[in-house]
């Protein structure tokens, strides 16, 4: 899941702290979400899925269908 989210956001060329804005939450805190050292809570999870327009069970690898729900 972690390096799936890291991925994401690589491939559109965005920085820990545009995520960590877009959550209210400081970098550090995005940064320990990415790297799996604090569980990302489920409000930021739905509000990463529809910023990256897939589904949070995608984020949480538990599909490879990028496609949300919808």
């Amino acid at each position: 899941m972690y390096q799936r989210l890291r991925d994401l956001r690589e491939d559109r060329d965005l920085n820990q702290q545009a995520l960590a804005d877009l959550l209210n939450v400081s970098q550090t805190t995005y940064s320990r979400y990415e790297s799996g050292t604090l569980d990302i809570p489920s409000v930021s999870l739905i509000k990463l899925a529809e910023f990256y327009e897939t589904s949070v069970d995608y984020l949480l690898g538990l599909t490879d269908k990028r496609k949300p729900y919808r």
